[in-house]
Parts: structure tokens; C-alpha cells; sequence
């Protein structure tokens, strides 16, 4: 079975900031596969690679067999940025609209995504208010349906709960986990070290590089330690 996501020796600079330094990384169909590491350590530039927003200096990604960027890949890749891409002058209802009128999906099916996709972010009863007079948490909510609407065998999330109250990040969290079971791939950066660990491997970062991955076990194991911060901080002096 090949990989969903497939980097292969990837590395993107910016004039003469290097910013990714020969990344190389593959997740598999039905994992969940985070990225950890401070703000400023890739992260970001990484995911965009991975959904074609940007092309590597050197380097390949390919997801489900298929060289990044490609615009027919787009039907299969959810993606949600770290800042909120809505039209605030528009209502929920209309922007899940809009981006279901994207993807190649009936009206009965736009309609059944849409109730689907609210109803999981706990906007069911705000979908007519528009986007402008909602607050940060909410736009982060409207951006994960946003994601999920054409029901998408990649799913990539920049930093998914960050604003997001504690109840439904666990209830998030919980449909990633139901999402996996159905065999979709879900790659997730976070800051967050309890989010690290419902993951099934981790990806640790800082300044462009891979200082360690493995499996949360894995990881905590190899380094003789109990928490998953003190990993990061140990593995920063013992790239790997």
C-alpha cells in the first residue's frame, strides 16, 4: 500500500533563507500524523507544499500517487489554514455553499454536506448569521466545515483548534478519530502536546528540520521520558 503523503528530500527557501531543509516524510492511508514544533519552524510552509500552495525548491511531494501541485487533486484534499480564508460578508450557510459548489457534488449531496459539516462544528444554529459578527472561535469552527465539504480522502489541518473551546476540541477531535476509522489520512500541526498524543506518529520540527519522529510511545520510550514537551526539548540537542 503506498503512502498518502509522500515527501521526499524536500526543501524550500526564500531568497536566502532556507526555511525547510531536506524534509523527508510519509503518512499513511487511515493515520493521523501530526506536526509539533514552535512557531517559525515550518511548519506551515511545509503543509502548503503538501496542498500545492507552493512549490519546494528541491525536492518532491506527491499525495495519493500523484506529483504536487495538481488541480484534479484538490477534489480529494480537505485543507484548513492556520488564519481563517471566509467571506465575512456572507453568511455560513452561504460560504459552505460557495465551497461545496467548488467540488463535483449534486445539489442533494451540497445540501446533506452542508448539514453534515455545521452540524459537527456546532454552527447548526448560526449558519444564517454572517461571518463578520462571528467571533475567532467560530470563524475557526466555519473553517474546519469548510474542510470537510466535499468529503475528502486528505485531510490537512493547519492548527485545527487553536481559539476553540476545550469541550468542542475534544468533540473534534473525536470526529478525526472517526475519520481515521474510515480510512481517511489526516496530517495535523499543534502546539498542543495532548493533541500530539491522540496522533499515531509525530513529526517533531524546529528550524526547517525533522530533529525526531516516531509514534508517541515511540518517541517517549527512545528518549527514556514520560511527557512529550520534555521530548522536544531533549531531542532539540540530539537531532536524529
Amino acid at each position: 500500500m503506498s503512502a498518502s503523503i509522500s515527501i521526499k528530500n524536500v526543501s524550500k527557501s526564500f531568497g536566502k533563507k532556507v526555511v525547510l531543509n531536506n524534509i523527508s516524510l510519509s503518512v499513511e492511508p487511515g493515520q493521523i500524523y501530526g506536526l509539533i514544533g514552535p512557531s517559525g519552524s515550518g511548519k506551515t510552509t511545509l503543509v502548503k507544499l503538501i496542498v500545492g500552495m507552493d512549490r519546494p525548491s528541491e525536492g518532491l511531494v506527491h499525495v495519493l500517487d500523484t506529483p504536487v501541485p495538481n488541480l484534479n487533486l484538490l477534489q480529494e484534499i480537505g485543507y484548513m489554514a492556520q488564519a481563517d480564508a471566509l467571506y465575512t460578508d456572507l453568511t455560513a450557510e452561504e460560504n459552505l455553499a460557495f465551497f461545496a459548489s467548488l467540488f463535483k457534488l449534486s445539489k442533494k449531496v451540497q445540501k446533506e454536506r452542508i448539514a453534515y459539516a455545521a452540524d459537527l462544528v456546532n454552527l447548526t444554529d448560526h449558519l444564517k448569521k454572517r461571518v463578520q459578527d462571528y467571533s475567532g472561535g467560530m470563524k475557526r469552527r466555519l473553517s474546519l466545515a469548510v474542510a470537510l465539504i466535499q468529503d475528502p480522502q486528505v485531510l490537512v489541518l493547519d492548527e485545527p483548534t487553536v481559539g476553540i473551546d476545550p469541550e468542542l476540541r475534544q468533540s473534534i477531535w473525536a470526529e478525526i478519530q472517526r475519520l481515521k476509522m474510515t480510512g481517511k489520512t489526516i496530517l495535523v500541526t499543534t502546539h498542543v502536546m495532548d493533541e500530539a498524543e491522540k496522533c499515531d506518529r509525530l513529526a517533531m520540527v524546529r528550524d526547517g528540520e525533522i530533529i525526531t519522529s516516531g509514534s508517541p510511545q515511540e518517541l517517549k520510550e527512545h528518549y527514556g521520558i514520560t511527557s512529550l514537551e520534555e521530548v522536544f526539548l531533549k531531542a532539540g540537542g540530539e537531532k536524529k
